[in-house]
């Protein structure tokens, strides 16, 4: 007799409820196992529960106040350490593997927030579980959605009875804010990030989508972006041995299912593109291995917790089995980035080559739909469908930069190096004013989205020209060299034409705007003086004049097109404020 997806699955969520972790004392039960697995703790009983923990476990278990966040609450961390050391310094120094659980980043998705409990208390009264890895979990990281408790904004999913919010208490979707950090939650996280430097990190969330047979899916950061020894161990080993221990526990999982508005069975789908705006996206910016659990939206609360304990207990296993390996690695990832004399900035996905995935899902099809005039997308669970579908998840990088030696960052900017800082970046600074030669870039083109987006109006497909200049630098001013471990994220950052760039997400705007200008009627005398001065610049006018028919129609772009290629041209008019330094310079710096 075959077992149908369906069967294990349901098979699954039962041997957790009957064998794992038992009847609870009444001490460690909250709503959610009171409510036999329909409802989910709220702010105030999930850090009462951890502050418990904290009390009755001391020896392993400590509960950490550590930054603050939009709410006005601070962010706590949960830490469990089998020998006690809390030190993040001196479980470095052992070698010791660090794991980060990130809970309720969206928080209407709380099976994190109920299986990190679980996990937590499991570590605390069997500590054998984790004898090497340090456990590191923030049990809520979006307080302020959190406590913007209701029961109708997760419209299509399946409990539990009540929830939080995606928003944050400033309404950001903090999934979004990694790299831009806008929220102090994002500045709190980076604080945490950077104090533990975990091998390994997973963020926790529900999906929306398709409908299928699958409770787990996930989305891992993209290996090919990872790159180095990390891209091929995470592709080549972890995922196939995590993929095999959910498949144990009768969770078998595939990667997130990347395909909105179709059916992905069989044609499958891409990846899902995690760039550094997303948790997995910026951990691996720092030698990390990031993963996001997405439970399925439609199955019930209580089995979507058993699947995300399943997952934990998975990658503990794999934490406790290839600890050495992964900080082995972490150290080589580090080697071989600063070894690079290019990065890729951007990457696409390719659909010549794929990986062949099980893939358990609905037969459907679109019918009229009853309440508009379209047609609706019908997934019908009485014809389950299952095989192996192609999953694109091999990319080709586009946009490579040459990386510079060092990036002079002047004093001015000051909410870029608040992010630097945060970030973990090292720097040094001018201890005297330096003429320094460096190249420049021009914002030559750039689009702007026309909606808001996250507080920003984000720029893409961005443009730029480059010139050698010797500039004079001021005391106080920044030197941030690139052979550094967060050299692969000043990289992302600084470079205008990055995805994910602090320029395209508008912290450089004001050098878009001009500060200086000309009346027409007096610039005209000297623009014709130039023309005949400057043989250049008439043959470059006349190439334009003939060459661009709207151009040649326009009388004041021209005069505009005379001052831009002048001497009068404004210096800092879209000259991006961030210098390359190529070669090794006498700098004064403290």
């Amino acid at each position: 007799m075959s077992i149908s997806y369906s069967q294990l699955f349901w098979a699954g969520a039962l041997a957790w409820f009957l064998f794992w972790p038992g009847p609870l004392a009444a001490q460690w039960q909250t709503r959610f196992e009171q409510s036999e697995g329909r409802q989910t703790v709220s702010y105030a009983e999930g850090m009462d529960f951890y502050e418990k923990l904290a009390r009755a476990y001391p020896q392993t278990i400590r509960l950490v106040p550590q930054g603050l966040t939009d709410s006005g609450l601070p962010l706590h961390t949960v830490v469990f350490s089998y020998d006690g050391n809390f030190d993040p310094a001196q479980v470095r120094a052992q070698n010791r593997p660090v794991w980060l659980i990130n809970n309720a980043i969206h928080a209407g998705e709380p099976d994190g927030v109920e299986a990190t409990r679980q996990l937590m208390l499991a570590l605390a009264q069997n500590p054998e579980l984790a004898r090497q890895t340090v456990v590191v979990a923030i049990p809520f990281y979006n307080i302020g959605g959190v406590l913007n408790r209701n029961q109708t904004t997760r419209v299509n999913q399946n409990g539990p009875e009540a929830y939080g919010f995606r928003g944050n208490a400033r309404y950001y979707d903090l999934n979004r804010d990694f790299i831009k950090a806008d929220s102090r939650n994002a500045l709190s996280f980076a604080q945490i990030f950077h104090t533990w430097q975990p091998q390994l990190f997973l963020d926790t969330h529900v999906s929306n989508g398709a409908d299928y047979q699958h409770v787990m899916t996930y989305i891992a950061t993209q290996a090919d972006k990872l790159g180095g020894p990390m891209g091929h161990y995470l592709r080549l080993f972890f995922i196939p041995q995590l993929e095999q221990k959910m498949a144990d526990r009768q969770f078998p999982m595939c990667p997130y299912v990347n395909a909105y508005g179709r059916n992905p069975f069989p044609d499958g789908y891409p990846q899902f593109y995690d760039l550094p705006r997303y948790s997995s996206g910026y951990v691996a910016l720092f030698a990390c291995l990031g993963f996001i659990a997405e439970t399925h939206m439609l199955k019930p609360f209580a089995q979507r917790v058993a699947a995300t304990y399943a997952l934990m207990r998975s990658m503990l296993e794999m934490s406790e089995a290839e600890g050495a390996k992964l900080t082995d690695l972490q150290k080589k990832q580090y080697q071989s980035q600063a070894q690079k004399d290019s990065l890729k900035l951007d990457w696409e996905v390719r659909k010549d080559t794929a990986r062949r995935i099980a893939f358990a899902g609905y037969a459907s099809r679109r019918i009229p739909s009853r309440v508009t005039t379209g047609e609706r997308l019908f997934y019908d669970r009485t014809q389950p469908v299952q095989g192996e579908i192609p999953f694109y998840e091999f990319f080709s990088p586009i946009r490579p930069v040459q990386k510079p030696m060092a990036y002079i960052l002047p004093q001015a900017w000051t909410e870029v190096l608040e992010r630097l800082q945060a970030s973990g970046v090292q720097w040094k600074r001018l201890r005297q004013d330096q003429e320094i030669p460096v190249e420049v870039y021009f914002i030559e083109n750039y689009q702007t989205r026309t909606a808001p987006f996250e507080g920003h109006y984000p720029h893409f497909n961005t443009e730029v020209r480059s010139e050698k200049q010797l500039l004079t630098f001021q005391k106080g001013d920044y030197v941030l060299w690139v052979n550094q471990p967060a050299g692969r994220y000043l990289v992302e950052t600084l470079e205008p034409t990055a995805p994910d760039s602090f320029f395209n997400w508008n912290f450089f705007d004001i050098i878009l705007q001009q500060k200086e200008g000309y009346s027409d009627y007096v610039f005209e005398d000297l623009a014709e003086q130039l023309l005949k001065e400057d043989a250049s610049l008439r043959t470059q006018f006349a190439r334009k004049m003939q060459e661009d028919q709207a151009f040649a129609q326009n009388p004041e772009a021209q005069l505009d097109y005379i001052y831009q290629h002048s001497v009068y041209r404004e210096p800092g008019y879209r000259r991006y404020p961030v210098f390359r330094l190529h070669q090794e310079l006498p700098l004064a710096t403290e």
